[in-house]
């Protein structure tokens, strides 16, 4: 996807075009205030029609253009209505009624233009979070410079000081700090960050000095991407809102050739020509659909722009609309409710102390690759523990790890790794089973030809997931089911701990099985699903919905899905269903309040005798309504989760949990 950030000059085009848009809005005004004053003092004087054909300029003449352009694009919409009113009441001798018509359909039209630019403004503000400098390491030397962030290229080295935003997309070198990431993934708590770990534009470094190489130029970084989509979700139409846009315009008809069929009815009734072309006139204000036609587009570009704030990217209003109305949640394991990573979950002494055995085992694993052997490395490290040296190290591919620690022979590895003559006792083989029954990977640890323990290492569930599940479940998915290719034991394992039901486990599938599993789903509700983005590509494009998790500086995840959410943090996911249903709750509240002032309007001005003026107060009024109910959604707070995440737990000592 191409960057389309709104340049400088596009920022500098709105405002101006608003400013002119509030001096036409003054100048109608002015206009019908001196011509109300005039026709007090000098009734008769030409000032009084003078002051109102300023009124009528300035408020008449862009409509009446915007009127013909459409016309000339084959389409009628509300501004003919109000230019033809305006002129009919001033064709019966009203010109006052007329130019309070301009007036307050102007001054709409400006705090609508003002209203609605708030949402885009609440997106585009990220860009003033990020820094238009940064400190450049001189390639080849110690020192710096200070050079504007568009001259950043890939590979540059930049230094961050405490305290600082950070002004590019890119991956720490050297330093540790603590980095607040609200503006990008809406996290409220800083994430810890060391080398190696990612880092993006307009987040705040914390207490340390970060050294970070850029990975993305400034105009791809993650927020500029954040923005180019959610200016891009704008231009897309809801259902709702495509509805609105297709009943405005043949409604608009049916007003047009409803006023005309009045006028006759009201002449047949014996109507002068004065009254009945004011009556039509009152009419055709009564019952224009202005604020039908806003209701829709004032509550979802509003929900679009507070939910990119909290750290949600919905692709359009069809997203955010089908997101709040899904009733089933499919969710994947790996990486999503899981941390998708090997963990240590167990340290199982057979005989001795159980930091003793983890020593020794990361001794004998410390260069390894495998991702268990890593694991395991790395949780003997977060303990404090140093290993022993170890010589004669050799991987026996497919079973484990052999090592010469202190003169005495060690190995750690699976079952095909026990040495000839080994044997697990009755306990032993207990323990190795109930781990292996978890879906958990055991390590067995031996020496010098007896058996020492074994170490478990599995995907532990993210936490708060199960809270989060909660709260989805309590806010109208009526089913939750999660789809793995893991095996079917530690599917069911971590289900379990999440409470979902054995049936609602879909485990050991292939990706097209997965998406085999959500067609079927389809068939019975409306599906939403969770996954990585990448490797459940078929799936999130397959259902209703497809939101992908973690995405903060992945292009293809944002890509892939409907809606991206930018960190891991499950509540992010509550936090997006709630402000989607509340935006659904709001469209229907403008829509029915809309249609009601309408009918009531209409109904006045055909069965009593509703003053023109009356009815422009209620249309207008109506439209303003329903524009500043949809922008209550900008004032939705970042939701905080009400779950916490804690420190790493104490390993039990025992294969039981």
């Amino acid at each position: 996807m191409t960057s389309a950030l709104p340049s400088t000059t596009q920022h500098q085009q709105a405002t101006r075009a608003l400013r002119r848009a509030a001096l036409l809005t003054g100048l109608t005004g002015f206009g019908l205030l001196a011509g109300v004053v005039v026709s007090v003092i000098a009734p008769e004087s030409w000032w009084v029609w003078a002051c109102y054909l300023l009124a009528y300029l300035a408020g008449g003449v862009p409509a009446g253009r915007e009127a013909l352009r459409e016309l000339a694009k084959g389409r009628l919409d509300i501004d003919l209505l109000m230019v033809l009113a305006a002129l009919a009441a001033a064709a019966v001798g009203e010109p006052r009624d007329g130019a309070i018509l301009l007036f307050l359909f102007s001054l709409a039209g400006t705090l609508e233009d003002y209203a609605m630019g708030r949402t885009k403004r609440a997106v585009e503000s990220l860009l003033q979070l990020r820094p238009d400098r940064a400190t450049r390491r001189i390639p080849g030397s110690s020192e710096t410079e200070v050079v504007a962030v568009e001259a950043l290229v890939p590979g540059d080295l930049v230094i961050i000081k405490p305290g600082e935003r950070i002004a590019v997309d890119g991956v720490i070198q050297h330093g540790l700090s603590a980095v607040d990431q609200a503006t990008i993934t809406g996290e409220s708590i800083p994430v810890d960050k060391a080398a190696g770990d990612l880092v993006f534009a307009a987040t705040v470094n914390g207490y340390g000095v970060l050294e970070v190489k850029v990975s993305k130029r400034a105009s791809e970084s993650t927020l500029a991407r954040m923005i180019a989509l959610v200016t891009e979700a704008q231009s897309q139409r809801a259902p709702s809102q495509r509805f609105s846009d297709w009943f405005g315009q043949r409604y608009t008809v049916l007003v047009l050739l409803g006023s005309v069929a009045a006028l006759a009815v009201f002449f047949l009734l014996g109507m002068n020509i004065d009254d009945a072309l004011y009556r039509a006139a009152t009419l055709l204000v009564a019952a224009s659909p202005c604020a039908v036609v806003i209701s829709v587009p004032a509550a979802i570009l509003s929900a679009l722009a507070a939910a990119a704030r909290g750290g949600v990217l919905f692709k359009g209003g069809a997203a955010l609309e089908d997101f709040g109305t899904s009733t089933v949640l499919a969710l994947d394991k790996t990486g999503t409710l899981t941390r998708g990573k090997p963990t240590v979950s167990d340290v199982v002494p057979f005989d001795g102390d159980a930091h003793e055995l983890l020593r020794l085992a990361a001794a004998t694993l410390a260069h390894s690759e495998h991702p268990i052997a890593q694991s395991i490395v790395a949780y003997a490290r977060e303990q404090g523990l140093t290993p022993p040296p170890a010589s004669q190290i050799v991987a026996v591919p497919g079973r484990g790890v052999q090592a010469m620690l202190g003169g005495l022979p060690h190995w750690a590895g699976n079952r095909k790794l026990l040495n000839q003559g080994i044997q697990l006792s009755a306990l032993q083989e207990q323990q190795l089973a109930a781990v292996e029954a978890q879906g958990k990977s055991p390590v067995i640890i031996g020496a010098n030809g007896r058996l020492l323990g074994l170490i478990a290492v599995a995907d532990t569930l993210r936490p708060g997931a199960a809270n989060a599940l909660a709260e989805l479940r309590q806010s109208g998915f009526e089913r939750i089911v999660m789809i793995t290719g893991d095996h079917p034991e530690a599917a069911h394992h971590i289900g379990r701990q999440l409470g979902l039901a054995a049936e609602d486990i879909f485990a050991d599938l292939l990706p097209e099985e997965k998406l085999a599993v959500v067609k079927g789903l389809e068939r019975e509700a409306k599906v939403a699903y969770v996954g990585d983005g990448v490797n459940d590509a078929a799936a999130l494009a397959r259902a209703h919905v497809g939101v992908a998790m973690g995405t903060a500086g992945s292009d293809v995840a944002i890509e892939a899905a409907d809606v991206a959410l930018l960190s891991d943090d499950l509540s992010r996911l509550v936090a997006a269903r709630r402000l989607a249903q509340r935006a659904n709750r709001i469209v229907r509240q403008n829509l029915t309040f809309a249609v009601s002032v309408m009918v009531v309007l209409v109904l006045f001005t055909l069965f009593g005798n509703l003053p023109l003026p009356l009815a422009v107060v209620g249309h207008e009024g109506g439209t303003l309504v329903v524009v500043f109910n949809g922008l209550r959604l900008l004032m939705t707070k970042r939701t905080k989760p009400r779950y916490s995440t804690p420190s790493r737990r104490p390993v039990p000592v025992t294969g039981n949990d």
